[in-house]
């Protein structure tokens, strides 16, 4: 039976255990400490991230655990993974409300609760393919900056001992909507660092994650559909298991304004391609290279037949906003890479100029409810935000793409 976290493990991080469990054994009694017997809310907990960063705190036993995301089926599935596993640690007061965090109602839920000890935003559009045209670029922003603030303002009233919002390395000297919108969103919540401390975290690609590209690989063999993969795009990778650990050391540990990444090397990059031929391989499937999506759809046919020759498209990336190499900081950030075994830490980061985010936010506002805007307009505002946002337009979407 094919092994997902192995597989992982062999062929992608190429780690056997999580590269933070020394982070973690050292620092178990302050973790004790943070959130044994405490009150946690986590936002988008039903996602990848969210649900990781879920059962990485479970085990040092929070005495409320309160889940919201817009994803009914991922809650459910949720509850039924941490209720089938052998050992885990599930509080009597465990709630996953399927609703949006800007709702009127969530905001009553929150009210008739207090507020919460420990805060998690794992709520994103985290993908570069979110960001197609002025509709979906406008709910992208909305979602990763504009609600943020709802969520903040009302945090403001009941301020949490510990607020943890999820980053991207792709905020780091940003080319796409999403990375920008994600590097903007460390200011909106910097800037409310005043009233109750605030962290988040940078970090690689996880493996795997729901929606991710190699996720597709597996939904592409369950059907027996062919699989498209670029082979110029290199990006580090971090396990689903690694992705929680580190947000909750992050939430944990980090002090007001930091930002956490994992410390990998350039040697541990991995690209699609690769990632795709060893998934193949491990199934008893030869390569079938093709020189377009249609060759390999075409082909695709004869695996129905029983052939078990894998037709796949790899080809260089030409769609807008990727990147190609990541990067987890700038060379105007100053890093910490000695406080912690396997994560660096960006430090002395000051509170934004709250009037410049305010006037940015007037703006998108202004933008958004004109009726006549465009994604030109949309990345001109941002730009004069971020001058170092410089957007790859290419006039393609992933969405065009296998």
């Amino acid at each position: 039976m094919f092994n997902l976290n192995k597989f992982i493990g062999n062929y992608v991080t190429k780690r056997s255990q999580s590269m933070f469990l020394k982070d973690i054994e050292e620092n178990r009694e302050e973790l004790t400490r943070k959130i044994e017997g405490k009150s946690v809310l986590v936002i988008g907990g039903a996602g990848s991230i969210g649900s990781s960063f879920i059962k990485a705190i479970l085990p040092f036993k929070p005495a409320t655990l309160v889940v919201v995301d817009t994803n009914e089926n991922g809650l459910a599935e949720l509850t039924r993974d941490l209720r089938s596993t052998k050992g885990m640690y599930v509080p009597d007061d465990y709630i996953p409300y399927p609703m949006d965090f800007a709702s009127p109602v969530f905001e009553k839920m929150f009210r008739k609760r207090g507020g919460f000890d420990i805060v998690g935003n794992f709520s994103a559009h985290k993908h570069v393919r979110s960001e197609k045209d002025i509709y979906s670029v406008e709910a992208l922003l909305q979602n990763n900056v504009l609600h943020a603030k709802i969520l903040l303002d009302l945090l403001s009233e009941f301020p949490p001992e510990e607020y943890f919002c999820v980053s991207t390395d792709k905020a780091a000297n940003p080319v796409n909507i999403m990375g920008a919108s994600k590097r903007i969103m460390e200011d909106v919540i910097f800037a409310y660092s005043d009233k109750f401390d605030v962290k988040t975290a940078r970090f690689a690609n996880v493996a795997f994650s729901n929606g991710s590209l190699p996720a597709g690989f597996i939904s592409r063999l369950q059907k027996l559909q062919p699989i498209s993969a670029p082979s110029d795009v290199k990006r580090y990778f971090v396990s689903p298991e690694e992705s929680g650990q580190i947000c909750m050391l992050a939430c944990m540990l980090g002090k007001n304004r930091e930002i956490f990444f994992p410390r990998l090397e350039e040697e541990q990059m991995m690209t699609f391609d690769k990632i795709a031929t060893a998934f193949l391989k491990e199934h008893g499937f030869d390569i079938l290279e093709c020189e377009s999506d249609e060759q390999a759809i075409e082909l695709s046919e004869e695996l129905k037949h029983g052939s078990l020759k894998y037709p796949v498209h790899y080809s260089g990336s030409n769609t807008s906003g990727e990147k190609p190499y990541e990067e987890f900081y700038t060379d105007t950030e100053i890093a910490d890479l000695h406080r912690f075994n396997a994560l660096g830490v960006v430090t002395g980061k000051a509170i934004p100029n709250k009037e410049k985010v305010k006037q940015l936010f007037e703006k998108l506002d202004i933008s958004f409810n004109q009726g006549e805007t465009t994604k030109e307009e949309v990345i001109s505002i941002m730009k004069e935000y971020l001058p170092n946002f410089e957007h790859i337009e290419t006039g393609k979407s992933l969405d065009s793409k296998m």
